[in-house]
């Protein structure tokens, strides 16, 4: 049991026993990734024990990347983190596949909007010009991993609101409009903290950053059929430049 007595007077340190006792019940699977743990007060009084003693505790299992701390919101057993490779051809199935996890994926809202400014730009496209906006969410086992805001020039691709409605893929939709393969030309990677709504989708504390990736993606011939402005959980993803 997490909160049986502890034995007394054995020499080795209630912190130690502590960390050790919680370590057993994450690696046994009693805690899974992603739980909540008990506050360090309950810990405390449970155990019988200073917060400060607990609080070592913690130190020692965050440091170990085995617990994460979130300000605001308590501890929680860390999940497994997502190695997502950034290279000139990223498929996002293929990646999760890759781990020996599910893809899985759904689509937040398509649009049609004009293009302005960045997105005009790097698609290449007169200001003004319609591109089909669509935001999707990426899921490795049923966990959000990341946020995609897909942006597509209307005139090449106008079915694609409707292909992605019916599948959420965006590859499959891409060759069923003619571009079975892509390649990323260019990625731009930066940080921020979440907005509310971004922190709700990915199901993460507003108070933990995301990466964001900006990038572009091409056809055979070199001309930009995507660009794509992704937010990644940064506790569950690390973001991986090959050919680096």
């Amino acid at each position: 049991m997490l909160t049986a007595p502890l034995p007394r007077g054995d020499g080795l340190a209630l912190w130690r026993q502590i960390a050790s006792r919680l370590e057993a019940a994450i690696t046994s699977g009693q805690l899974v990734a992603g739980a909540r743990l008990p506050t360090e007060t309950d810990l405390a009084e449970a155990l019988a024990v200073n917060r400060h003693t607990i609080r070592r505790a913690m130190e020692e299992l965050t440091g170990r990347g085995l617990v994460r701390v979130e300000q605001g919101r308590g501890s929680f057993v860390a999940e497994e983190v997502v190695e997502y490779p950034l290279g000139s051809r990223t498929r996002f199935s293929e990646i999760i596949r890759a781990q020996s996890r599910e893809p899985s994926g759904r689509i937040i809202r398509i649009a049609e909007i004009p293009a302005e400014g960045r997105v005009a730009e790097l698609l290449k496209l007169r200001r003004g010009r319609a591109v089909v906006v669509a935001e999707r969410l990426g899921f490795a086992n049923g966990r959000a991993i990341l946020l995609g805001m897909h942006h597509f020039p209307a005139h090449r691709f106008a079915r694609i609101a409707a292909l992605l409605a019916d599948n959420p893929s965006i590859s499959a939709a891409l060759a069923a409009s003619g571009v079975p393969d892509y390649r990323r030309q260019i990625t731009r990677i930066t940080a921020r903290m979440p907005s509310p709504e971004e922190a709700e989708l990915l199901g993460q504390a507003r108070t933990r950053p995301l990466l964001l990736a900006e990038a572009v993606n091409t056809d055979p011939e070199g001309v930009p059929v995507d660009v794509t402005f992704t937010r990644y959980a940064a506790g569950r993803t690390q973001l991986v430049v090959e050919g680096a």
